[in-house]
């Protein structure tokens, strides 16, 4: 829905965007594609534009997964470590390409490196969001045996943001694969309790629950389709609203 000046109206005041590291890297089986971290940047940019306070929380499975690591023989906490690792290389390059579109970002680490970015100091972080500065929240909790989706339902509920936006490559909640099934239904709007009882895979147990028991809906949208994030804010296009 535009205003009378065309603008995109929302009624979004703060949101945490989740995105998984695999959505950096294109259409390469690894690492970091440019050109695609630049397009997910306009993305966000767009919805800045609207006057929405952004916080983002980025995964790492595109360098390195912890759970992946471990079922290789490595121990655990060291591996899910390396992944926490990872989640700031994303972060830092996600910031280089918001900052390139001019828009001021931070990147607050939960594991304290003065050097390269910020350590999690709530108060600070929630000034920043309300100076309009995008906060990329890096290193998951800061513990590991928590994934990024536990991490990023933390940070919103402790922002006070109003949804988590969850950027997949499918457009919402199916009831199976789309991708494996062309008979599979897409849901518009499903409960915490639905996901977690069908086992379907939005984010992990842990951080439905947390969710749920914070009353945070969760809302899934295709992040590889142009303008769907500012569409979707703006009341648009197709996603699935999870909620209580």
């Amino acid at each position: 829905m535009d205003g009378a000046d065309g603008q995109a109206k929302t009624t979004y005041k703060r949101v945490l965007l989740k995105i998984s590291g695999e959505a950096l890297m294109g259409d390469q089986g690894y690492g970091l594609h440019p050109p695609t971290v630049q397009r997910i940047a306009k993305e966000v940019k767009s919805v800045h534009d609207m006057g929405v306070e952004i916080c983002m929380v980025i995964g790492g499975g595109n360098i390195f997964r912890g759970l992946q690591g471990s079922a290789q023989g490595m121990e655990r906490t060291t591996a899910d470590y390396m992944g926490m690792l990872a989640t700031v290389m994303n972060a830092l390059a996600m910031q280089s390409a918001l900052e390139e579109l001019d828009i001021h970002t931070r990147v607050i680490s939960a594991i304290p490196m003065d050097q390269v970015c910020e350590p999690y100091i709530r108060r600070r972080a929630v000034r920043h969001l309300e100076k309009k500065r995008v906060c990329i929240f890096a290193a998951g909790t800061g513990n590991p045996y928590f994934t990024t989706d536990t991490a990023a339902t933390l940070r919103a509920n402790e922002m006070s943001c109003e949804a988590i936006f969850m950027g997949k490559q499918v457009d919402g909640v199916y009831d199976k694969d789309p991708k494996k099934h062309d008979d599979a239904v897409r849901y518009g709007q499903i409960t915490y309790d639905e996901v977690l009882q069908q086992h379907l895979g939005v984010m992990d147990a842990s951080a439905i629950a947390l969710a749920r028991d914070n009353n945070l809906p969760i809302i899934v949208f295709s992040l590889d389709e142009p303008g769907g994030f500012r569409g979707i804010l703006a009341g648009e296009g197709t996603y699935t609203r999870v909620h209580g």
